[in-house]
């Protein structure tokens, strides 16, 4: 939402300064300079990025839109959920959960809470690594070593479209520029005609650039800065997750395990103890941090 209001007030901000000044608005109504910019910056696009990336950054766009789902009810939620989790572990042992880590979508904990299951890789990361605990054989340094390596490829993954995305926010300033050489060849080719013919061809000339560097610094350079945080958001999610598996696998209480967990979680999002004992025994959660 924040994403779309920026963008908006980016473009009032631009179109409301250039009709202070008197600007006359067709000038910037330049459909073809447009189709140059924006076919190139998607045909390079494809050319440097397979089908999965392009996919993944259609993805990441969406999820720009949207705004970042890391939220405090979300940790709270989650936190509440592990809880529920460790203690069944506690009382009935590791092998009582092995159908909810082969089945998270049939288990009665898991389905309580929704959200954590329409985040396959959260859910898979926490799945995988009590299915290798309940395999056994496995030190907590070892399952420690595993789950920084998943989170890193993890990672790099969300990184990759982000890359690409700054990539073409790069490129569009020289686009821009080519569309504006291209305007100036047209201008050439009328030089003998009327001044005011060839001051429109001018104008739509350096409106291609003023599109490229526009879009560059106001719209695909910001989306990507924020893709990057939103990828920083889930890094921090499985990094308290982490935590609070290797804790309990180290010998700790659930309730211990809890708050090395809570402990890791980023300053701004989290609930204070009180609260998380609350939701954990008391039944609260997203509602007690909303």
């Amino acid at each position: 939402m924040f994403a779309i209001l920026g963008i908006l007030i980016v473009f009032g901000a631009i179109i409301g300064g250039f009709l202070m000044e008197h600007g006359p608005m067709h000038v910037l109504v330049q459909p073809a300079e447009l189709i140059i910019i924006g076919g190139a910056a998607l045909g390079t696009l494809l050319i440097a990025n397979p089908i999965h990336i392009i996919k993944a950054l259609a993805a990441g766009l969406v999820g720009v839109l949207g705004g970042s789902k890391f939220n405090k009810a979300r940790y709270l939620n989650t936190l509440k959920m592990m809880f529920e989790f460790l203690q069944k572990i506690r009382k009935e042992g590791l092998l009582s959960v092995e159908m909810d880590v082969e089945k998270p979508h049939e288990s009665a904990i898991f389905k309580k809470y929704p959200e954590f299951l329409k985040d396959h890789h959260s859910c898979d990361f926490v799945c995988d690594t009590l299915r290798m605990a309940i395999t056994g054989g496995v030190e907590p340094f070892d399952m420690d070593q595993m789950m920084e390596l998943d989170m890193e490829v993890h990672h790099h993954g969300h990184g990759v479209p982000i890359a690409s995305l700054t990539t073409v926010a790069d490129s569009l300033p020289g686009l821009g520029i080519v569309a504006a050489v291209l305007g100036v060849v047209i201008t050439m080719g009328a030089i003998g005609g009327p001044p005011e013919e060839i001051g429109h061809k001018v104008a739509a000339a350096l409106v291609g650039t003023f599109l490229g560097i526009l879009l560059c610094y106001g719209v695909f350079g910001p989306l990507a800065g924020n893709m990057t945080k939103i990828a920083d958001d889930h890094n921090a999610y499985l990094h308290v997750l982490r935590v609070i598996l290797l804790g309990f696998l180290k010998g700790g209480a659930p309730m211990i395990s809890l708050e090395m967990g809570r402990r890791a979680i980023p300053a701004h999002l989290r609930p204070g103890f009180i609260e998380m004992e609350k939701a954990c025994k008391g039944g609260g959660g997203a509602e007690a941090a909303a």
